[in-house]
């Protein structure tokens, strides 16, 4: 039986915990070497996951947002690292179907359910480095680096972006193959360390113009504009995920462990303090659950509105997500620091490598300030009025 068929009987969210077991047996020393994890990104192409957000008629799956999300969250509680560019690549998928029409992406789909593959991100708007120059009717040069390009290398297709003459943001598809496409392999930051979300570099790409999206083109209508809220979920959805981890290493570490030595308990989980530390943790991670669940089903509903969706309904999903990112952020990072206090000083031991969780959260926490997040909320909160769209609100 090879890989492919051991998933034929499997729910998406039994594949996702599946991998997400094998993954657990070797996250905290990967995490420690960074670079590509190429092994596991093919595990993810076996289980045929990778064809989840994909429609029926293209050959994949058509699933809903909330399996789709709830298969990054269960990821994500052992690594969140592979969790993000599985993620991304359903959010370039989403960001396809949004930006251009079926004509256009319909083989493209086709091909990536077929084939598995793998899309990665060089997109990065506000990076205006790339350039984008016309040199024929139907043919464009785009030319310069891009930075933070999650999921780039080890990619099949990749989703790329540059900036005309006049300052207009042009979106392609092309094959990672494409000549004049290279990655520098630079990323070597503290958390996310095998997202590969280092520096890529286009040297005179060549991009035909069936290759751009530009019917809508990007977040050019309520509809299109789904796209980032769509990511800001993704994010809602990881830093749950490692919160969730880190509260079950904590709460298996703690099982075994004696009370402090002034404590009138014999054991850790009988001792007042610890199962305050947990009450607290447990509360903060129902709140975010419900957050997310309520910040799914409004995205769910603006979607298959499809695009006669209003600027209102957008701005809907927008608080909603918002709001359970501002939670999940807070959560996220409180509870993975915080774990410390309950399993003590063995717990950072360099072998467990148990930092990695607030690693990872405090990193890709800063993918856009949390504080942007509060005005956007609290500016709706006291006028009504609800965030313009953007590549991030």
């Amino acid at each position: 039986m090879n890989a492919r068929q051991q998933y034929l009987d499997q729910s998406p969210l039994d594949i996702a915990q599946s991998l997400a077991d094998q993954f657990a047996l070797t996250a905290a020393e990967r995490d420690k070497q960074g670079g590509n994890p190429k092994q596991q990104r093919d595990l993810i192409r076996q289980s045929g996951l990778l064809g989840l957000s994909i429609p029926k008629e293209y050959g994949g799956q058509g699933a809903d947002w909330q399996t789709i999300f709830q298969t990054i969250q269960i990821i994500a509680r052992v690594d969140s690292s592979l969790a993000h560019v599985y993620g991304f690549h359903h959010l370039l998928i989403a960001t396809v179907e949004l930006f251009s029409q079926p004509e256009q992406y319909g083989s493209w789909f086709e091909q990536t359910a077929q084939e598995n593959l793998f899309w990665g991100n060089t997109l990065n708007p506000l990076d205006r480095r790339t350039t984008a120059t016309k040199i024929s009717e139907k043919e464009y040069i785009f030319h310069g680096d891009k930075s933070f390009c999650s999921g780039s290398m080890d990619s099949d297709i990749l989703l790329c972006s540059g900036y005309n003459e006049e300052g207009k943001l042009l979106i392609g598809v092309i094959p990672t193959q494409r000549d004049g496409v290279s990655f520098l392999g630079d990323w070597n930051n503290m958390g996310q360390r095998q997202t590969d979300s280092g520096t890529s570099h286009f040297e005179q790409v060549k991009i035909h113009e069936d290759e751009l999206l530009l019917n809508p083109g990007p977040l050019s209508t309520p509809y299109s504009s789904l796209r980032p809220l769509i990511a800001q979920l993704i994010f809602v959805h990881m830093f749950l995920g490692v919160a969730e981890g880190a509260f079950e290493v904590a709460k298996q570490t703690v099982q075994n462990q004696k009370a402090w030595s002034k404590s009138l308990a014999e054991n850790a989980v009988n001792d007042p303090f610890t199962q305050k530390h947990f009450a607290e943790f447990y509360v903060q991670l129902e709140g975010v659950r419900l957050l997310a669940n309520k910040a799914i089903q409004t995205l769910q509903k603006a979607w298959d509105v499809g695009a006669e969706l209003t600027a209102e309904q957008r701005g809907e999903v927008s608080i909603a997500i918002a709001t359970a990112k501002i939670a999940a952020t807070n959560t996220s990072l409180y509870i993975t620091q915080n774990i410390f206090q309950v399993m003590g000083a063995r717990a950072t031991t360099a072998k467990l490598n148990l930092d990695r969780f607030w690693r990872n959260v405090r990193t890709q926490t800063l993918h856009d300030p949390v504080d942007y997040k509060y005005q956007e909320v609290g500016e709706w909160v006291l006028t009504g009025k609800v965030p313009d769209p953007s590549f991030y609100s």
